[in-house]
């Protein structure tokens, strides 16, 4: 899990195999390799990178940590959580996340697992791999120092396997730090070690399922798995170290020579999927890619640079999808933000370029090697399991610090053909927020609600003081069009809900505003004015007519009169609309600081804001 632009005595090694991908980018490589053909880049100056969104993805953030208020978090009240991994099986969401008190490599470390029926609702964290006691006396060739009362770190670049005979393995690796600068990945650590997960829900023993070399010598908490009475345990574990694809996972953690490992070069974050014709597609951080034509058995060329792809030291997904295409998910900038998507229909050529989740909130927590973004995004494996909705599942982490899951429609597109006729009691259940983006909180929901009369509302919740719920409806592109929404507040004292008209990057025109003094606001470049007072408990439905040849538009509550309005920055049209309960975002940014080793934790870790609650019934537009 080290990021190459942290680990200052790990930049030379980067350099030099990003220097051997060039060298080695052969012919071959270039008929062969995937590639990145469309012409939609990234704009760091803003978090969602001005793309596109994917239609309907649910942003899901499943766990938030909280020092001051562990029991709404892990219940060890722990900051620093990263690297998730996902499986499907016995269906059931499987997640589990490494994370440790306050920042990266400072022991103690654990794993936590979390499960769901639905990807939405999800169980509270329990420990997968505990706390492990590193041995006094506990030495690494080449590393000054000797381990004393000091606990591992956890990390891992494999999650889980599903056996051929459908039993489910969890992962864990167990490294050590000698120091906070010490690499954890070395191949100088304890082990790796598997158990397994029952139908039931409850978990087997813990066992080592390989030991590193500094680690085989001394006495270990759990025994090797073949000292296991279970002979089908034993045969998924061995069928595991028998596929070269899946054992290329372990590079890094695993010893340098370590016989299982096909490529054995330090080519991090390994995924994979199969093409039509045998030919599996490896995938490594810096995007790096090649060509296997035996199961990972042996590689056509050194992993290159895919062309055309942007991706720094995070990770980067790629899976074939349920309609029979490709996707690839990362971070398409030098920094970790924003997270989007990249689809195929060959698995090799990817032509487009799409937003999945575009927010970065405050990193609350100080911690070492924290880094901003949703990142270190996975999947689901192939052989892990396959979610009935079809839908395109990824986990990953924002800011190191929260962990989050997003659910991609299948088939990945950014456009709809017909206008929103969005009335949410009258919509299938389930299906109502199908063609919406949401940015769903713990501390801030974004969920279609039933009220006391059974009427079903889409409701914003906010009661974060850090953050904001978000949901956003794409439309049809218009330049003269009609927008209608209701809207029903339980307050008129507090919070504040912004409602804004977007182009096609996401750069707002229009801005309608619920604000927190009780009185319903439009934005006149730098200033606001009020248009009318709200009262809470009381249905305001708001009436848009604009016209983006001339910036120009009208606006109506309820059956009053018509006010004339200039936008306050031009597009070239409208093909979004948006619902937000704070005001955006500009930072971090390109030129923030990263890792500022001053940074500790923000004010008021812990604040919770007296809950704001805005009721939105329906949205209706039309072209004009």
């Amino acid at each position: 899990m080290i990021a190459f632009q942290n680990i200052k005595t790990n930049i030379v090694a980067a350099t030099t195999i990003l220097l051997s991908c060039v060298a080695a980018n052969s012919v071959q490589a270039q008929q062969d390799t995937i590639r990145y053909t469309g012409k939609t880049l990234s704009n760091v100056d803003y978090h969602h990178g001005q793309l596109s969104p994917a239609v309907g993805v649910h942003a899901t953030q499943i766990m938030r940590a909280s020092r001051e208020h562990p029991e709404k978090a892990d219940g060890f009240g722990w900051t620093y959580n990263h690297q998730s991994m996902m499986a499907y099986w016995n269906n059931t969401f499987y997640l589990h996340y490494l994370s440790d008190p306050s920042g990266e490599h400072i022991p103690p470390s654990q794993t936590f697992m979390m499960t769901s029926k639905d990807g939405v609702n999800w169980t509270k964290p329990a420990v997968l791999f505990p706390i492990y006691h590193v041995p006094d006396g506990f030495k690494k060739e080449g590393v000054e120092g000797v381990a004393k009362n000091i606990d591992a770190i956890m990390h891992q670049r494999m999650g889980f396997y599903v056996s051929s005979d459908n039993r489910l393995l969890a992962l864990g690796y167990y490294g050590v730090a000698l120091d906070k600068k010490d690499d954890p990945n070395d191949g100088k650590g304890i082990g790796r070690v598997v158990r397994e997960i029952y139908k039931d829900g409850t978990y087997g023993p813990i066992y080592f399922i390989r030991y590193n070399k500094t680690g085989n010598p001394l006495p270990t908490t759990f025994p090797l798995y073949t000292k296991s009475k279970d002979k089908k345990f034993i045969k998924a574990c061995d069928e595991l170290m028998s596929k070269p694809l899946l054992m290329q996972q372990w590079v890094e953690e695993a010893d340098r020579d370590d016989a299982l490992i096909p490529l054995k070069k330090q080519y991090k974050a390994f995924n994979y999927y199969h093409l039509p014709n045998g030919n599996v597609v490896g995938l490594w951080k810096f995007a790096l890619t090649s060509l296997s034509k035996d199961e990972g058995k042996t590689w056509e060329y050194i992993p290159v640079r895919a062309p055309g792809f942007v991706n720094s030291n995070a990770k980067i997904w790629g899976q074939k999808t349920s309609d029979n295409r490709y996707a690839t998910v990362y971070n398409p900038s030098e920094y970790r933000w924003p997270l989007a998507i990249s689809t195929s229909d060959d698995g090799l050529n990817y032509k487009d370029l799409l937003l999945v989740h575009g927010e970065v909130s405050p990193m609350r927590y100080g911690g070492n090697y924290k880094s901003a973004g949703p990142q270190y995004v996975r999947g689901i494996n192939e052989g892990d399991g396959t979610p009935p909705d079809g839908k395109l599942w990824v986990s990953y982490s924002v800011n190191k610090e929260d962990i989050w899951v997003a659910s991609v429609p299948v088939p990945v597109t950014s456009e709809v053909k017909e206008n929103a006729n969005d009335v949410f009691n009258d919509l299938p259940n389930g299906e109502e927020l199908k063609l919406w983006n949401t940015y769903d909180l713990s501390w801030a929901s974004t969920k279609i609600e039933k009220k006391a009369d059974g009427k079903k509302w889409l409701t914003l919740r906010d009661q974060d003081f850090f953050d904001y719920s978000r949901a956003e409806r794409v439309i049809p592109f218009a330049q003269k069009m009609e927008a209608t929404f209701t809207v029903k507040t339980e307050q008129n004292n507090h919070g504040l809900l912004q409602v804004e008209f977007q182009n096609k990057q996401g750069l707002p025109a229009i801005r309608i505003v619920f604000d927190s003094d009780g009185e319903i606001k439009v934005k006149h470049g730098a200033r606001h004015g009020g248009i009318g007072k709200y009262e809470a408990g009381a249905a305001y439905t708001i009436t848009v007519k604009l016209d983006v040849t001339s910036r120009s538009y009208t606006v109506k509550v309820n059956d009053g009169k018509e006010t004339n309005k200039i936008f306050y920055a031009p597009v070239d049209g409208i093909s979004r609309i948006m619902f937000r309960t704070g005001n955006q975002r500009y930072t971090p940014n390109a030129d923030t600081e990263p890792d500022t080793p001053d940074f500790t934790d923000l004010p008021d870790t812990g604040k919770l804001i007296p809950e704001a609650v805005f009721n939105i019934k329906s949205l209706v537009t039309r072209k004009l």
